[in-house]
């Protein structure tokens, strides 16, 4: 089976397990959890397209779900903790507000199908890379270096904001120690970092024109939900940012600057 009508099914199981969340969001009142489910996503993705692409358990099949698989639920898992018995993110309250009583359907295109086709389109590079049975070599090992920085910078960004968060001294203060003292997003950074990974692992099996993968979810990660959207933020709301903002790099990790 060639690769596009292996994609479309894929495209069809993102549409029913999307819209599967956007009814379990109904009764809750509550479109946070479809960035709860976000990595889980990908995960069932690629897994699904291991057991429908051809050649069994290939070393690069089973390398790239692992990748998915690590990335994805420890991300699900720190959505969840994070999010758990907090109110609806202000960005889904907000359309709420303004939809009234017709965003139970609004939801569903404006949040929970615009994210999954957001999801079927990124999760290419995943499916590309386990249609070819080709042997690891260097470009493989590569990738496994890029991911292990990118997760590294996301799972340390991640849990070392939470610690700062639980302490009441921190209220209104930067973070700007351990891996934020080099980039200002780390965990945005990783999250890169890691797509672009998967990107040479599907590129080392001759899926080079998955390109647009990692350069969409690193443009969404910077400009469109990421780092544009909590600058404006934080520029307003934290004390000592516009001189975090004068030190740090923005997106890649780099040395501190001087005043």
């Amino acid at each position: 089976m060639s690769f596009l009508p292996v994609f479309l099914i894929l495209g069809l199981l993102i549409l029913a397990l999307m819209t599967l969340v956007w009814v379990v969001s109904l009764p809750l009142k509550n479109s946070s959890i479809v960035d709860i489910f976000w990595g889980t996503g990908f995960v069932i993705t690629a897994w699904a397209a291991f057991l429908i692409t051809p050649d069994g358990p290939t070393e690069r099949k089973l390398l790239i779900c692992a990748l998915v698989t690590i990335w994805g639920l420890r991300l699900t898992l720190h959505v969840f903790i994070r999010n758990h018995g907090k109110p609806e993110d202000f960005r889904y309250q907000k359309w709420r507000e303004e939809s009234g009583k017709a965003w139970w359907l609004k939801s569903y295109f404006r949040v929970f199908l615009l994210q999954g086709v957001l999801m079927w389109i990124i999760s290419a590079p995943l499916l590309a890379a386990q249609m070819v049975n080709k042997p690891l070599f260097w470009m493989d090992y590569a990738a496994i270096a890029l991911w292990l920085i990118g997760f590294f910078f996301e799972a340390a960004g991640d849990w070392q904001l939470a610690r700062f968060k639980t302490k009441p001294e921190n209220k209104g203060r930067v973070l700007n120690t351990g891996v934020w003292q080099y980039t200002r997003h780390p965990n945005y950074f990783g999250d890169a970092a890691q797509w672009w990974g998967y990107y040479l692992v599907a590129a080392a099996a001759s899926a080079w024109w998955t390109l647009f993968s990692p350069i969409l979810m690193t443009l969404l990660l910077m400009r469109v939900s990421g780092v544009t959207l909590l600058e404006k933020t934080l520029r307003n709301e934290k004390p000592g940012y516009q001189e975090y903002i004068e030190t740090t790099s923005e997106f890649i990790p780099w040395f501190p600057r001087k005043k």
